[in-house]
């Protein structure tokens, strides 16, 4: 399973890039990072020690979480984000750490209101691209303090952002379906 030199608690100890051979940046190779994943997987699957006994096996299941998680972390851009924060010293702390710039809150309100006062699914589907768009936006934000500035406060909030914008989506997608 240490098919670069390091022990299995090295790997198991490395940050998720390390892990799956990646640099530790926003922007990434999905079909590298699905492919690794791919790699690590059959390296560690526990069926492939079972004739080492249970202590291999049990080793090689822990193995495959660690992998799993990881895999789960990098592959989605918000959660990838959050962990770079992590990395680079500003966690995202979303439940201690609610601030957020005043323009922010007034267009979150502005947007709880569209959403309460909508009446049919056009005037849904408009509010759910606009908060696409700024979606987006944001995400390329967060892409650039993260990979070209480094700034990892300023994408920390950036997170915490998306983070409402992923949570009011979803609020948004809800109420399209129960129209439906």
């Amino acid at each position: 399973m240490a098919a670069t030199g390091q022990t299995l608690s090295q790997q198991l100890a490395a940050d998720d890039f390390s892990l799956f051979q990646l640099p530790r940046a926003y922007r990434l190779d999905r079909s590298r990072l699905d492919a690794r994943w791919k790699d690590l997987q059959r390296e560690a699957h526990p069926d492939k020690f079972a004739a080492q006994g249970t202590a291999a096996q049990r080793v090689a299941l822990q193995w495959s979480v660690r992998i799993n998680e990881a895999y789960q972390r990098l592959k989605d851009p918000l959660k990838r984000a959050a962990y770079l924060c992590e990395l680079g010293g500003s966690p995202i702390q979303a439940e201690v750490n609610t601030a957020m710039p005043a323009a922010f809150l007034m267009q979150q309100m502005a947007w709880r209101e569209a959403l309460e006062e909508a009446q049919n699914s056009q005037e849904l589907v408009s509010l759910h691209d606009d908060v696409v768009r700024v979606r987006r936006e944001h995400f390329a934000l967060c892409e650039s303090q993260l990979d070209q500035d480094q700034d990892y406060s300023k994408a920390a909030a950036t997170v915490r952002a998306l983070m409402f914008i992923e949570r009011f989506v979803s609020d948004i997608e809800n109420r399209l379906d129960n129209m439906g």
